[in-house]
């Protein structure tokens, strides 16, 4: 299989480790799913990137170079510590033994603690592709005698993000309280026109007001303003109640 050229990233690689990494099918599924978490850990002084796997084009209101400046503006909304892109080819992302050995050399080299990947359930064959890519990439990057660049690393756990194309409510295994970065998250949202605001319905309700209505129902749900939920395969420990909202 031929790869398209990575675009080159708005940031340099990172010099440290990175405290968690969220790899997204496409520029804008980070942010759709995981900006409030994201904007939280970088408040608490967490090394947070994001890795694309693809451009994201062609898209019907975008190109190449609309998407690339859509998501440097959005990386830096976010104020992310690093952001690239793995060149793979949109549309059409496959869990190959390429693919793999190139997300888990990048898994050796960003070194995160947590992954974070698209819930594993879904009507687009890149968001599925991309996890079943993801899994079996954060296990290939742990091992040893292979031709894989860098030394084996395994990240600790990976957390599940909902940006699905169903319309289906799973119940997650956590939801976070996403008050206090609610605004943020959505004007990295806005920074991708070409994708949710040209070309769609401008009467009410529109992309942007289904995304207000989720993010009020998953806050609803735990007593909180706004909430952005979370899946896990395994189970997830806490120190102690008082971690409970």
């Amino acid at each position: 299989m031929s790869f398209e050229p990575p675009p080159s990233s708005p940031l340099p690689p990172p010099i440290e480790p990175l405290d968690a990494l969220v790899v997204a099918p496409h520029p804008d599924d980070a942010e759709l799913g995981a900006g409030g978490a994201i904007l939280q850990m970088l408040a608490a002084g967490r090394r947070v990137g994001v890795l694309d796997l693809t451009s994201g084009e062609p898209t019907p209101h975008g190109s190449p170079e609309i998407r690339a400046r859509e998501t440097a503006a959005a990386t830096k909304a976010l104020g992310l510590s690093w952001r690239g892109n793995l060149g793979l080819p949109n549309r059409s992302v496959q869990a190959t033994l390429e693919a793999r050995a190139l997300l888990a050399a990048e898994f050796r080299r960003l070194r995160p603690r947590w992954l974070f990947a698209p819930y594993w359930v879904d009507a687009h064959p890149d968001h599925v592709a991309a996890t079943e890519l993801i899994e079996a990439a954060r296990f290939w990057s742990k091992l040893t005698k292979t031709d894989l660049p860098g030394e084996p690393f395994h990240p600790e756990r990976i957390l599940y993000y909902n940006c699905v194309h169903l319309r289906l409510v799973e119940p997650p295994a956590f939801v976070l309280d996403i008050s206090d970065y609610w605004e943020r998250k959505l004007a990295a949202i806005e920074c991708y026109q070409s994708q949710f605001v040209v070309g769609r319905p401008s009467e009410p309700p529109t992309f942007l007001d289904r995304l207000r209505d989720q993010a009020a129902y998953w806050g609803w749900s735990i007593g909180r303003r706004w909430g952005e939920p979370y899946s896990s395969r395994e189970p997830i420990g806490v120190r102690g109640l008082d971690d409970l909202i």
